[in-house]
Protein backbone atom coordinates (compact mmCIF):
# COMPACT_ATOMS: atom_id res chain seq x y z
CA UNK A 1 0.00 0.00 0.00
CA UNK A 2 1.23 3.48 -0.83
CA UNK A 3 1.70 6.13 1.86
CA UNK A 4 0.92 8.99 -0.56
CA UNK A 5 -2.44 9.51 -2.23
CA UNK A 6 -4.60 12.00 -4.05
CA UNK A 7 -8.24 11.80 -3.01
CA UNK A 8 -10.62 12.74 -5.82
CA UNK A 9 -13.97 13.94 -4.47
CA UNK A 10 -17.34 14.24 -6.20
CA UNK A 11 -19.36 16.26 -3.67
CA UNK A 12 -23.12 16.44 -3.32
CA UNK A 13 -25.43 17.94 -0.76
CA UNK A 14 -25.94 14.71 1.22
CA UNK A 15 -23.02 12.52 0.17
CA UNK A 16 -19.50 12.51 -1.26
CA UNK A 17 -17.92 9.86 -3.44
CA UNK A 18 -14.16 9.51 -3.20
CA UNK A 19 -11.46 7.72 -5.12
CA UNK A 20 -7.90 7.50 -3.87
CA UNK A 21 -5.12 7.15 -6.41
CA UNK A 22 -1.37 6.86 -6.01
CA UNK A 23 1.25 8.99 -7.78
CA UNK A 24 1.10 6.62 -10.77
CA UNK A 25 -2.67 7.21 -11.18
CA UNK A 26 -3.48 3.70 -9.95
CA UNK A 27 -6.74 3.41 -8.03
CA UNK A 28 -6.07 2.26 -4.47
CA UNK A 29 -9.51 2.78 -2.88
CA UNK A 30 -13.02 4.09 -3.41
CA UNK A 31 -15.84 5.00 -1.07
CA UNK A 32 -19.03 6.90 -0.46
CA UNK A 33 -19.75 8.84 2.72
CA UNK A 34 -22.48 11.03 4.12
CA UNK A 35 -21.89 14.76 4.55
CA UNK A 36 -23.30 14.80 8.06
CA UNK A 37 -20.85 14.99 10.96
CA UNK A 38 -20.66 11.21 11.38
CA UNK A 39 -20.07 10.54 7.68
CA UNK A 40 -17.47 13.27 7.44
CA UNK A 41 -15.56 11.95 10.47
CA UNK A 42 -15.66 8.38 9.11
CA UNK A 43 -14.31 9.56 5.75
CA UNK A 44 -11.54 11.62 7.33
CA UNK A 45 -10.52 8.78 9.68
CA UNK A 46 -10.56 6.25 6.81
CA UNK A 47 -8.29 8.42 4.65
CA UNK A 48 -5.95 9.56 7.42
CA UNK A 49 -5.29 6.00 8.61
CA UNK A 50 -4.26 4.79 5.17
CA UNK A 51 -2.40 7.76 3.66
CA UNK A 52 -0.30 9.96 5.93
CA UNK A 53 0.72 12.02 2.89
CA UNK A 54 -2.35 13.07 0.97
CA UNK A 55 -4.11 15.88 -0.77
CA UNK A 56 -7.77 16.27 -1.51
CA UNK A 57 -8.96 17.21 -4.98
CA UNK A 58 -12.49 18.57 -4.69
CA UNK A 59 -14.60 19.17 -7.77
CA UNK A 60 -16.04 22.68 -7.64
CA UNK A 61 -14.33 23.62 -4.36
CA UNK A 62 -15.57 27.17 -4.80
CA UNK A 63 -19.08 26.01 -5.69
CA UNK A 64 -21.01 22.92 -4.63
CA UNK A 65 -17.87 21.48 -3.03
CA UNK A 66 -17.14 24.57 -0.95
CA UNK A 67 -18.65 23.34 2.36
CA UNK A 68 -16.60 20.13 2.23
CA UNK A 69 -13.44 21.96 1.12
CA UNK A 70 -13.76 24.42 4.00
CA UNK A 71 -14.23 21.59 6.52
CA UNK A 72 -11.15 19.84 5.19
CA UNK A 73 -9.10 23.04 5.34
CA UNK A 74 -10.21 23.73 8.91
CA UNK A 75 -9.01 20.22 9.81
CA UNK A 76 -5.56 20.96 8.40
CA UNK A 77 -5.92 19.09 5.12
CA UNK A 78 -4.43 20.14 1.77
CA UNK A 79 -7.17 20.85 -0.79
CA UNK A 80 -7.00 21.69 -4.49
CA UNK A 81 -9.90 22.88 -6.61
CA UNK A 82 -10.69 20.88 -9.74
CA UNK A 83 -12.95 22.86 -12.10
CA UNK A 84 -16.04 20.88 -13.08
CA UNK A 85 -15.51 21.51 -16.81
CA UNK A 86 -12.00 20.09 -16.68
CA UNK A 87 -13.19 17.01 -14.80
CA UNK A 88 -15.99 16.52 -17.35
CA UNK A 89 -13.52 16.60 -20.24
CA UNK A 90 -11.29 14.04 -18.57
CA UNK A 91 -14.30 11.82 -17.82
CA UNK A 92 -15.29 11.76 -21.51
CA UNK A 93 -11.75 11.07 -22.72
CA UNK A 94 -11.04 8.50 -20.02
CA UNK A 95 -14.25 6.49 -20.45
CA UNK A 96 -14.91 7.10 -24.14
CA UNK A 97 -18.49 8.19 -23.46
CA UNK A 98 -20.41 10.92 -21.69
CA UNK A 99 -22.05 8.68 -19.08
CA UNK A 100 -22.00 10.31 -15.69
CA UNK A 101 -21.92 8.55 -12.34
CA UNK A 102 -20.58 9.69 -9.00
CA UNK A 103 -17.82 7.07 -9.16
CA UNK A 104 -16.75 8.17 -12.66
CA UNK A 105 -16.78 11.80 -11.53
CA UNK A 106 -14.57 11.04 -8.51
CA UNK A 107 -12.21 9.13 -10.79
CA UNK A 108 -12.02 12.03 -13.27
CA UNK A 109 -11.34 14.51 -10.45
CA UNK A 110 -8.52 12.32 -9.12
CA UNK A 111 -6.99 11.94 -12.60
CA UNK A 112 -7.06 15.70 -13.18
CA UNK A 113 -5.32 16.28 -9.85
CA UNK A 114 -2.60 13.70 -10.49
CA UNK A 115 -1.89 14.79 -14.06
CA UNK A 116 -2.38 18.57 -13.90
CA UNK A 117 -0.01 21.18 -12.62
CA UNK A 118 -1.19 24.58 -11.50
CA UNK A 119 -4.50 23.65 -9.90
CA UNK A 120 -5.50 26.23 -7.32
CA UNK A 121 -4.63 25.10 -3.81
CA UNK A 122 -7.20 26.47 -1.41
CA UNK A 123 -5.91 28.57 1.40
CA UNK A 124 -3.29 30.20 -0.85
CA UNK A 125 -3.73 33.83 -1.74
CA UNK A 126 -4.22 34.60 -5.40
CA UNK A 127 -2.33 37.52 -6.84
CA UNK A 128 -4.42 39.84 -9.02
CA UNK A 129 -2.48 41.48 -11.81
CA UNK A 130 -2.98 45.27 -11.98
CA UNK A 131 -4.17 45.01 -15.59
CA UNK A 132 -7.03 42.71 -14.50
CA UNK A 133 -8.33 45.39 -12.13
CA UNK A 134 -8.61 48.07 -14.84
CA UNK A 135 -12.04 48.65 -16.39
CA UNK A 136 -10.52 48.13 -19.85
CA UNK A 137 -9.73 44.55 -18.84
CA UNK A 138 -13.40 43.85 -18.12
CA UNK A 139 -15.22 42.28 -21.03
CA UNK A 140 -17.78 44.38 -22.83
CA UNK A 141 -20.58 42.00 -21.85
CA UNK A 142 -19.91 42.69 -18.16
CA UNK A 143 -19.43 46.43 -18.75
CA UNK A 144 -23.07 46.67 -19.83
CA UNK A 145 -24.08 45.67 -16.27
CA UNK A 146 -21.81 48.22 -14.63
CA UNK A 147 -23.10 51.74 -13.90
CA UNK A 148 -21.67 54.42 -16.17
CA UNK A 149 -19.31 56.97 -14.64
CA UNK A 150 -20.77 60.44 -14.08
CA UNK A 151 -19.26 63.07 -16.43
Amino acid sequence: MTSRATIGVDPHKRSVTIEAVDDHAQVVATGRFGTDTTGYRLMLRYVRRQWPHRRWAVEGANGVGRPLAQRLLSDGETVVDVPAKLAARVRVFDTGNARKTDALDAHAVAMVAVRSRGLHQLGEQRVVEPSAARPSAISSSWRSYMPADDP
